[in-house]
């Protein structure tokens, strides 16, 4: 197959905070030094913002580095943050306020802003074009492309292709885009960064990454209830009646509108745990009720997170090319925020490409990289809270609470915790754990899971390649099934995964035109037999302001 070559000085996957910062960062160094440097910046989604999701309260740091007039520039940072309330839910009708003294200070949110960071990412890529970046949507980046164990691009994904592999009329091929130097930034578990980790050992002598899935709706309320600049946070019920862990959010936007969602940790242990189902009865609690009720929700989407912080983040550089943002794992989870870890993270990637550049480099490992990383206002912040995340895993919700609060608030304690469990082999049999009834939808506060990918605008071209890999077939129906009930029915938040039973028995069925690629499944698979690979440009969710 011959397929079109472009040659660039740098190509960047993935069109989120880190991707366009960089692309944003390193653009503004060549115009300010009068040099004509290409940058490509190729993007899955069908639009700038379509595949993003977050909470997002974020921090403004790396913005204003980046762009110190981003007010005038108008930048959508328009809410900001006016007060700060965080709840532990006793039970499904109480809770408790916590003092805002008690609350650990990595989680206060004065100066921060209430934003929708795919609007957020809408307005980078118009500052990114602005500056002389060529942008492609809808090209995901199927391929990466090494050499002699050197990264020197990828190759886009094929369009036109059947179920079966074979071509369709329209069938074009993808494009070969080489570049001197190749930064992913394709988000959470990102499937070329899961690649490269594994291929390039990335990860030697980390800690294995650990992971949440985060739900979240969008939702009109009424005015009257709406208090604009209000930051919500709570953990407790309903997770802790399975003994699982996590939080959740709600966000009072502009606009009479809130954005509630759940965080609940992928480390969980009963395999009848669906974080979806949690989510949904979550909202009929008085706390979050009391703004819901007689709102109108807007919009759905889900998205895994990378929280195991400093500890669990791989080296970022390979010979080529470059990992950052949450690809590699730059969250800070003992903030809830990674929008600005992100974003530093891709400014100091485009810094050092130039110099490199500049000096007549390319295709070379990008060592001087990890130094300044490390020497960063944002690796210092992940490393002071490297406990955090390992405190709540090791000592349940309040002994991980409490040792957080001694060590956020009142002196670091001099330790590093570990949890060297991954995410993945943390599940008991069903057997033995506790079944869970979880209410039905009431179709005003809580909805069910097809109901909401519909709302999420979810959409993948017909008679395409599943782009949900299984290593395994049997693995579902002949381990899985028996053992943990096919978690894969529950941990999936958009029903891509089904048990159907017919005339010929039971098959494992996958309705991979509802997946909102949260990579959940990639993740959580307790065998570890199921692969996200991207499917045909455009394809999954196309989210509004989440």
């Amino acid at each position: 197959m011959q397929r079109e070559v472009m040659e660039y000085d740098v190509v960047i996957v993935g069109a989120g905070p880190a991707g366009l910062s960089t692309a944003c960062r390193f653009k503004q160094l060549a115009n300010e030094a009068g040099q004509e440097l290409s940058v490509c910046l190729v993007e899955k989604g069908s639009e700038i913002g379509a595949h993003i999701l977050s909470g997002a309260v974020i921090e403004d740091r790396a913005l204003t580095e980046l762009f110190p007039d981003w007010k005038e520039l108008g930048a959508p940072l328009n809410v900001p943050v006016k007060g700060d309330e965080v709840y532990f839910l006793t039970s499904g009708e109480k809770g408790i306020k916590t003092p805002h003294w008690a609350i650990p200070k990595p989680m206060h949110n004065d100066g921060n802003y209430i934003v929708s960071l795919g609007n957020i990412c809408r307005w980078l890529g118009e500052q990114a074009e602005n500056l002389g970046v060529e942008i492609y949507p809808g090209f995901p980046a199927a391929e990466t492309i090494i050499e002699d164990g050197i990264v020197k691009g990828i190759v886009t994904g094929d369009m036109g292709v059947d179920a079966h592999g074979g071509e369709k009329a329209e069938y074009t091929p993808g494009m070969e885009l080489r570049a001197k130097y190749t930064v992913f930034s394709e988000g959470c578990r990102g499937h070329l960064g899961k690649q490269l980790i594994a291929d390039f050992k990335l990860d030697a002598g980390k800690d294995p990454q650990h992971y949440g899935i985060g739900i979240k709706e969008l939702w009109d309320i009424d005015p009257s209830k709406h208090e604009e600049g209000l930051v919500i946070h709570g953990a407790g019920w309903p997770l802790n009646e399975s003994k699982s862990s996590g939080g959740f959010f709600l966000y009072h936007s502009e606009n009479n509108q809130v954005v509630v969602g759940l965080i609940t940790d992928l480390s969980y242990s009963n395999p009848h745990v669906s974080p979806f189902d949690e989510f949904q009865r979550m909202k009929h609690h008085p706390v979050l009720k009391q703004y819901l009720e007689g709102g109108k929700r807007v919009s759905y989407g889900a998205r895994a997170i990378a929280k195991g912080g400093v500890n669990c983040l791989p080296k970022m550089t390979m010979p080529g090319g470059l990992l950052i943002g949450c690809d590699a794992g730059t969250l800070n989870f003992a903030k809830i925020k990674g929008t600005h870890t992100a974003m530093k993270s891709g400014m100091i990637a485009a810094e050092e490409m130039f110099k490199a550049i500049s000096a007549g480099r390319e295709n070379d490992e990008l060592v001087e990289f990890t130094a300044s990383f490390e020497a960063s206002w944002a690796y210092k912040e992940l490393e002071r809270s490297r406990n955090f995340g390992p405190a709540m895993h090791k000592f349940g919700m309040f002994g991980g609470a409490a040792f957080n609060f001694i060590d956020q608030n009142i002196f670091p304690i001099p330790v590093t915790l570990h949890d060297t469990t991954p995410d993945y082999a943390t599940l008991k049999p069903a057997a033995e754990s506790k079944k869970i009834n979880y209410p039905k939808p009431d179709g005003k506060l809580s909805f069910a899971k097809l109901d909401s990918v519909f709302i999420g605008n979810v959409n993948h071209a017909e008679d395409q390649p599943c782009h949900l890999k299984l290593k395994d077939a049997s693995i579902p129906l002949a381990v899985n099934l028996p053992k943990y009930d096919e978690p894969a029915q529950r941990y999936c938040p958009a029903g891509v995964y089904e048990i159907v039973e017919d005339e010929k028995g039971q098959r494992f069925q996958i309705n991979s035109q509802n997946c909102v690629h949260c990579k959940t499944c990639d993740i959580k698979d307790p065998a570890q037999n199921i692969t996200w690979v991207t499917p045909e440009g455009t394809g999954g969710p196309n989210y509004p302001n989440m």
